[in-house]
């Protein structure tokens, strides 16, 4: 049964039709991608599923078990809040239901009569029922894992939602609704804000998460690992396709062709009947003239049925050249630390480029990637080392602030001015390469959108010739289109790369070498993401896990295994000790149940009291014995792993 039914919807603001003719279905458990390029209606067309926008025509159904979650409804209203406060209020019924078990065993305390306390030991027994089947006792931790797999360190949970940066704040709405009860999600750019780490914690949340989702973004790795079909925005409507981002470009391509062939075709069959009529035409009978008639018929029938393939988007086609050829050491980095005054940023951080290379620098968030550029690039000061380039080399500095560029300018005197032997013509073809065409040319760069300022900061690169770009998240505010622009330029770039980025298929497809940077310093990875990925395995498969008993021997593989088999023995028996425990305790729980209800147990007060209490310590040994089985079963399960 579907969830969500959108009937030929449409929306528009004043005459301008933003979306029409939508129409599709979302099953239970649906894993959608929602893509297109910017200003397609992606945003447009969640507005209307969520409400925010009644639609012109056509309508939106929810089943009546749907519960809807949307980012952006999620707001943090109290600043004095902590970000684990914040979360926390996603629970507010199961805190209540505690407040409420608090207050029961209190009044039972005070001995109340027995009709009264059958009543008490009644309602605390359904209410902790309730409050267990519902997750009480572990939405407490799941508040906290979330938050920490989103990129929060443990300390930064106790911080004021009103000292939170914008990144933050976004992450805490987003484990707001991840962790909200919804059975549809609908996802709007989720990746933004997010280092690596949170990226991977968010896919495999998706990848259990019971309900459905549509979800836009322009992560294509992100996109490839959660969803199952693809909804394309084009032309200011929707065409479905099955399977991921990277089956619905296969799909969308065959699609393009088969309906190419058939207008080609019939243009073809147009052209034939065309052929005919001016055959007869020249005949001049009169049987000539029903015959020029009936073809005129047929011909109109197959160009009334005609469907013109939709071209593609407008895209970017640019190309960076190097002016020369630099030497084949281009950057040497040794031993670089930067602490701002305060604790070490990083610290032994070493680099050794060479011309050609293509090398991706990445790390969580905060660890200093865009400080180590600019360290580089002498604008800040490193606290010891040095960073020495070669000779020949001619660097080229994307910023992802954007702040390269000045507000008050027009775009064609952002460019004309930097570079004042370009006439006119040459500006504008540059700009119109770009995207930026007719008096779009005249607008002012504190006017433009994100992706707008990025193709300006871009096209500067181009026209700089350098033989050496320095890029600080260039995909960020590009559409899926440009980016994959970007990626064939810099694949036929021929000078060399260090770029700073959370695109992992960006990465995938450039990089021959990853740099790690952490406090310690910079791991090296040979190789793209996906090996990047593999090295980190084996090397998670091999490394030490601590035991209780002992230390491992890291350089006796057949030791650790033995001792990991001999773990996992210890665990599997103590799992089902514990369980049989439980098992005995709800049996005895039972019991005292049982007897509670005896009439014969109700009139009398002494009895009814002591069961109450050994109620109560039956339910709240099983609450230890719950959190313990939980422990048990995690470790199981972390070292089963490696096994």
């Amino acid at each position: 049964m579907a969830i969500l039914t959108v009937n030929d919807v449409m929306k528009s603001f004043g005459e301008d039709v933003i979306i029409e003719n939508i129409s599709f279905e979302v099953q239970k458990s649906d894993r959608i991608g929602l893509v297109g390029i910017n200003g397609s209606g992606k945003t447009t067309l969640f507005k209307v599923l969520c409400g925010d926008y009644m639609p012109d025509t056509g309508s939106v159904v929810y089943a009546r078990d749907a519960v809807v979650g949307y980012m952006e409804q999620q707001v943090c209203r109290d600043p004095e809040k902590t970000a684990y406060e914040e979360v926390l209020t996603v629970f507010q019924p199961l805190m209540d239901m505690e407040r409420e078990l608090d207050e029961l065993s209190g009044l039972l305390l005070q001995n109340p009569p027995h009709e009264e306390t059958d009543r008490l030991v009644l309602r605390q027994t359904e209410l902790h029922d309730r409050y267990v089947r519902e997750g009480g006792l572990t939405y407490q931790s799941l508040s906290r894992s979330a938050l920490i797999g989103l990129g929060f360190a443990p300390e930064q949970l106790r911080d004021k939602v009103a000292i939170l940066s914008g990144g933050q704040k976004s992450k805490l709405q987003l484990a707001k609704m991840l962790l909200g009860g919804s059975n549809l999600l609908l996802l709007d750019e989720p990746t933004n804000h997010l280092d690596i780490d949170a990226v991977e914690w968010l896919e495999e949340f998706l990848f259990s998460y019971k309900g459905a989702f549509i979800v836009i973004s322009h992560d294509r790795y992100f996109l490839d690992k959660i969803t199952t079909r693809t909804f394309e925005m084009d032309q200011k409507t929707l065409t479905a396709y099955k399977g991921n981002y990277s089956k619905y470009l296969v799909l969308r391509e065959e699609s393009r062709e088969a309906l190419q062939r058939v207008y080609d075709s019939k243009q073809k069959e147009i052209a034939r009947i065309e052929g005919i009529i001016d055959q007869q035409k020249r005949w001049n009978q009169a049987r000539n003239y029903v015959t020029i008639a009936s073809k005129q018929k047929q011909m109109d029938r197959i160009a009334l049925d005609m469907e013109k393939p939709s071209s593609e988007p407008l895209d970017i086609r640019f190309r960076f050249h190097a002016s020369r050829r630099s030497g084949d050491e281009v950057l040497q980095a040794k031993d670089l630390s930067l602490s701002f005054g305060g604790p070490k940023l990083f610290e032994h951080a070493n680099m050794d480029i060479r011309r050609g290379d293509k090398i991706f620098l990445i790390g969580p968030n905060g660890c200093g990637k865009t400080s180590l550029l600019k360290v580089l690039l002498n604008q800040y000061r490193a606290d010891t080392g040095f960073a020495k380039f070669g000779a020949g080399v001619d660097t080229g500095y994307y910023e992802q602030s954007q702040s390269g560029l000045h507000d008050e300018k027009t775009v064609i005197d952002e460019i004309w001015d930097m570079y004042p032997r370009m006439n006119q013509t040459e500006v504008r073809s540059a700009l119109a390469v770009f995207l930026f065409r007719g008096e779009d040319v005249f607008k002012p760069v504190g006017a433009l959108s994100g992706g707008e300022r990025a193709r300006i900061l871009l096209l500067k690169l181009m026209l700089s010739k350098t033989n050496f770009l320095l890029l600080d998240e260039p995909t960020n505010h590009l559409d899926i289109i440009s980016r994959e622009a970007l990626e064939n330029t810099l694949t036929d770039y021929d000078g060399t790369l260090l770029v700073v980025s959370h695109d992992r298929y960006l990465i995938n497809k450039l990089a021959d070498k990853i740099l790690y940077l952490d406090k310690t310093g910079i791991t090296v990875y040979p190789g793209n993401y996906d090996a990047y990925l593999m090295q980190k395995e084996r090397a998670a498969e091999t490394r030490t896990i601590d035991l209780p008993e002992a230390q491992a021997d890291k350089s006796n593989p057949y030791k650790l295994k033995k001792e990991r088999d001999a773990r996992l023995r210890k665990l599997r028996a103590a799992l089902t000790g514990c369980e049989r425990k439980i098992e005995e305790n709800d049996k005895l729980t039972l019991s005292c149940k049982s007897a509670l209800e005896n009439p014969e147990t109700a009139s009398n007060y002494e009895e009814t009291l002591r069961l109450s209490s050994e109620l109560e310590a039956l339910l709240h040994q099983n609450e230890t014995l719950m959190a313990q089985w939980s422990e048990l079963s995690a470790e199981f399960e972390d070292l089963e792993q490696f096994t």
